[in-house]
């Protein structure tokens, strides 16, 4: 991102502006022109004001105050010609066009400063950002993964929704998860949960006790720190937990009220339904109680998981995206292809823009594995 450095006398303006500074100026000579050559009793230099207020959209303060100056020496030349330079009429107007360029210089120096500060503030929350949702490597022990973030709201990297992985003795441990809402007022408890994860995800033999403990930190939290207006029941994160060990050729997954996963073998897509629990946090329902399922998994399938902002996301018509048909398009590229089809697909169905933060992980097995003897 270019942050803009505090201005400090020197015009700092991009080759656009500069392009673009020939359009008050030329206003300046045709207003000046028109008023010289028209008869005395027609003033046409009140509307040099337009040149300075046209400088200050797009200009730097110091281009802005050049081009007022530039109005005033016109106004000027027009009382000469017209030769009236002392008349308490032109006097006036220069007067005038003085006071009005000196307020649109002090209001550009303001719109500066305050743009300075956005981009400082926006600076600082995109590294927070990217340091709470970091990238996963390309590369996890036998695995090949990619992922997708796109956040709904415009000013925003990251939302509600999150993924993560760990490594693990002998596998990995994946995360992905959707806080009730969207964009930065779900990024608290998206960050709880990843922080929760990263902290406790090694230390607990299966996914259903990962589950549990995850649970109880959200509820917790939710106690402790959820917004008094509103009802705890309303603050909750699905989630789906992942667990592929390096030497078996099997996925185990627990599943908190998130979206099933697809699995991707021999270009064919299966949905990788089954017993859910409900959605961490959710305490009116009491602890929750997870069941793993497993599933085959072996070298070249690929498991995609993703959030409800994919599949949530409509067309023109108001119909959703059909996730499962467009992966099987995709079904034997690699992760990382397959994860950049879909994003353009998904965006440009949804008409360049989604109502709701959307996350996509694919995770494919690099090598064929023998189970244990």
């Amino acid at each position: 991102m270019n942050v803009r450095a505090p201005w400090d006398g020197e015009w700092r303006f991009e080759s656009r502006s500069r392009f673009l500074l020939l359009v008050p100026i030329a206003l300046i000579v045709l207003i000046s022109l028109a008023d010289i050559l028209s008869p005395t009793d027609i003033h046409l230099g009140p509307l040099l004001v337009i040149a300075p207020a046209l400088s200050s959209s797009f200009a730097s303060p110091r281009a802005t105050a050049a081009i007022g100056a530039l109005a005033v020496v016109a106004q000027v030349l027009i009382a000469v010609f017209h030769g009236g330079l002392t008349t308490s009429n032109h006097l006036a107007q220069i007067g005038s066009l003085t006071v009005l360029s000196a307020l649109i210089v002090v209001f550009t120096v303001v719109r500066e400063r305050k743009a300075q500060q956005l981009a400082r503030a926006q600076s600082v929350a995109e590294a927070a950002q990217r340091a709470l949702l970091r990238p996963l490597p390309a590369r996890i022990g036998p695995l090949q993964t990619a992922t997708m973030y796109v956040a709904a709201e415009d000013e925003t990297l990251i939302g509600g929704d999150v993924y993560t992985a760990t490594r693990t003795e002998g596998g990995t441990r994946f995360l992905i998860g959707d806080v009730r809402g969207k964009g930065l007022a779900a990024v608290g408890e998206a960050a709880l949960l990843l922080s929760a994860f990263r902290l406790v995800a090694a230390g607990h033999p299966d996914l259903p006790d990962l589950a549990r403990v995850l649970d109880q930190h959200m509820q917790r939290y939710l106690v402790d720190f959820a917004d008094t207006g509103n009802e705890t029941g309303e603050h909750f994160i699905t989630a789906l937990l992942l667990e592929i060990p390096d030497n078996e050729p099997v996925a185990r997954l627990t599943n908190s009220g998130h979206p099933p996963p697809l699995l991707l073998r021999k270009g064919k897509v299966t949905l990788l339904d089954g017993e859910s629990a409900p959605p961490l946090g959710v305490q009116m329902l009491g602890p929750s109680t997870p069941v793993e399922v497993t599933h085959p998994f072996d070298g070249s399938d690929m498991l995609l998981l993703y959030t409800d902002g994919v599949t949530e996301a409509r067309n023109s018509a108001g119909v959703f995206y059909p996730l499962a048909e467009r992966a099987s398009r995709w079904a034997g590229s690699t992760p990382e292809s397959l994860i950049a089809h879909l994003r353009r697909d998904l965006i440009a169905y949804a008409g360049g823009r989604l109502g709701d933060d959307a996350a996509l992980l694919a995770v494919r097995r690099t090598r064929a594995t023998k189970p244990r003897s």
